[in-house]
C-alpha cells in the first residue's frame, strides 16, 4: 500500500503537532526497527494494555499468543485495538526541569484485530515474527508443526488509521532560561547486542551463526 496514513480524530496529534507525520514509509521504518508493541483493548471488564512481540506483514501488524490465553479468545469475532510502538533515541537535558524531554520515534495504529485462520497465512506470520526479531533465523530453525500452529492465535491489524510522532534534536528552552548556566544537551540511547551466549544444552560445538555474531537493530 502506498500513500498517506488515514488521519482521523483519533490519530490527529494536537500536542506538538509539528512532530506529527502521516507518512506510511516513516511508519514502516519505525515498525520494522521496533521489537515490542503495547496493545490496548477492552475485553469487557476494563481496558487492558499488553506488551507483545509483533511483525509487520505487508500492510498489517501481526500479533500472536497462546490459544489458552483467555483474553485472546475475545478476538474471535474481531475487536478494536490500539497498537503503539516506540523507539527511544535519547534523553534531552534542558536548563529548566520543565523543559527536559526525550528524543523518540513512535507509531500508533487503530484498527480491528482479526483472527488469522488460513494455515498458509499463519505460516507467513510465523516466519515474519521470527525474521523480524532475528533476520535469517527462520531458515535456521525447525518450523512450527501442526500442533504448535493450532495452539497459537495470530491476529492481524491493518495499518490504515495511524499516526507517527518524532522528536529529535537539542533542548528547546524558553528564552528566559537560556542563560542560566546549567549543562544542556542530549544523552544518546541505542539498543546494542552483547556477545552471543551458547546454550549449555546444545549438542555439539557449533559455531555461532553470522546473524547472531553481527546482530543489530
Amino acid at each position: 500500500m502506498t500513500g498517506k496514513l488515514q488521519q482521523t480524530d483519533r490519530t490527529t496529534i494536537s500536542r506538538h503537532s509539528e512532530r506529527a507525520s502521516y507518512d506510511r514509509d516513516t511508519a514502516y521504518e519505525i515498525l520494522d526497527e521496533g521489537m515490542v508493541a503495547h496493545v490496548g483493548f477492552d475485553v469487557g471488564s476494563g481496558v487492558t494494555v499488553v506488551p507483545m512481540t509483533y511483525a509487520r506483514l505487508d500492510d498489517a501488524i501481526v500479533l500472536h499468543g497462546a490459544i489458552a490465553s483467555r483474553w485472546l479468545a475475545a478476538f474471535k469475532e474481531g475487536r478494536p485495538v490500539s497498537v503503539c510502538v516506540t523507539l527511544l533515541d535519547g534523553l534531552v537535558l534542558a536548563q529548566s526541569a520543565f523543559s527536559h524531554s526525550m528524543n523518540y520515534r513512535s507509531v500508533v495504529v487503530f484498527g480491528d484485530a482479526r483472527l488469522v485462520t488460513d494455515k498458509a497465512c499463519k505460516d507467513r506470520a510465523f516466519k515474519a515474527f521470527l525474521d523480524h526479531l532475528v533476520p535469517a533465523r527462520w531458515d535456521d530453525s525447525r518450523q512450527p508443526d501442526d500442533k504448535e500452529s493450532e495452539a497459537t492465535i495470530v491476529l492481524s491489524v491493518p495499518i490504515r488509521e495511524a499516526s507517527v510522532k518524532v522528536r529529535s534534536g537539542p533542548p528547546q528552552d524558553a528564552a528566559k532560561d537560556q542563560g542560566l548556566g546549567y549543562w544542556t544537551g542530549v544523552i544518546p540511547l541505542e539498543l546494542t547486542a552483547g556477545e552471543p551466549i551458547p546454550d549449555p544444552a546444545m549438542k555439539g560445538n557449533l559455531a555461532v551463526p553470522t546473524y547472531a555474531l553481527n546482530y543489530k537493530r
